[in-house]
């Protein structure tokens, strides 16, 4: 299955909130729907849940406009949506009602997500007597009850301490080897590496980029190489005096004081200046490409205004 969001234009009143958005995402993979607060994030997800409509653009399935009555989709907000006073079990079965499950399969589904994290304790608690993590999972258990097609989590680790993070990236793995589409949006950029393979920053209503995140990355000029040996100290003058042609600067990496960082006129260079450290018969523990970082990324496709 395919999801995808083609020319989409949105405003309220004299406000343009989105101008031409498009993205995909297909079953078995996650997408990254990235942007700092006010880019449009929330709009795109609630027209993709039908709550807003376009003003122009589509959703379509597999090419076809979505049909909402027919396509299961799970959505997790980044604030809580749930009843504090209200018995945990009762609310679940509710909410699985009005998603169109019979209240015997809703039954059934509330005990089995409740066991499968480690919430069956609380069944019968109100929402309000739970710490801030649990009250983050009984959220996900309401998300997923219907077994969705399509889910969308927003900043869905908020709260969660590391071995219910760890349960929930299981979770999420899970959903995605049963096939289905998952759009994450969080500012947490390392679930995000974790499992998208695609992402699409929104900044001012518009897609700034998107694409696969290794094919983003490596659009990057290539031209800077970590060095990383205990013999650090050595490489590095013996690169200034050897190569200085065809280097423009060598540094110590601020974050491992066993690496230096070369910058290459030529990133085809690199080749040669790893076969010249091998001649010479360096302890070379690590030698690769410094690939910008996804935040790098995040930053710079997100300042300003577009």
């Amino acid at each position: 299955m395919e999801l995808k969001a083609e020319n989409i234009f949105k405003s309220f009143g004299e406000k343009e909130v989105l101008r031409d958005v498009s993205f995909e995402a297909q079953s078995g993979t996650a997408l990254g729907l990235l942007g700092r607060n006010g880019a449009g994030k929330t709009t795109t997800i609630r027209i993709i849940m039908g709550v807003f409509f376009p003003d122009k653009g589509s959703i379509s399935i597999d090419g076809k406009p979505i049909n909402r009555d027919k396509i299961r989709i799970g959505y997790m907000p980044e604030e809580r949506g749930l009843y504090p006073k209200i018995k945990i079990c009762d609310q679940l079965v509710y909410l699985a009602q009005l998603r169109g499950m019979s209240k015997k399969d809703a039954l059934t589904a509330c005990d089995q997500w409740l066991e499968r994290l480690s919430m069956s304790e609380y069944k019968t608690k109100k929402l309000e007597t739970l710490s801030k993590g649990n009250q983050q999972k009984i959220q996900l258990i309401a998300t997923l009850m219907c077994h969705p097609q399509i889910v969308i989590l927003d900043e869905p680790f908020s709260g969660l301490d590391p071995v219910n993070a760890m349960l929930l990236k299981d979770v999420i793995k899970e959903m995605m080897a049963d096939g289905a589409v998952v759009l994450f949006s969080s500012h947490q950029m390392n679930y995000i590496e974790e499992f998208c393979e695609k992402i699409a920053i929104l900044n001012g209503g518009k897609v700034t980029v998107s694409g696969k995140i290794a094919d983003i990355k490596r659009s990057y000029p290539r031209d800077r190489i970590a060095v990383t040996s205990p013999q650090h100290e050595t490489i590095a003058p013996f690169i200034l005096q050897n190569m200085s042609s065809h280097v423009t600067d060598v540094q110590s990496d601020e974050q491992d004081s066993n690496t230096v960082i070369v910058r290459l006129k030529d990133p085809a260079f690199k080749t040669r200046m790893l076969a010249e450290l091998s001649e010479q018969q360096f302890d070379i523990d690590c030698f690769r490409v410094c690939e910008p970082s996804l935040n790098d990324i995040f930053v710079q496709y997100t300042e300003g205004g577009i």
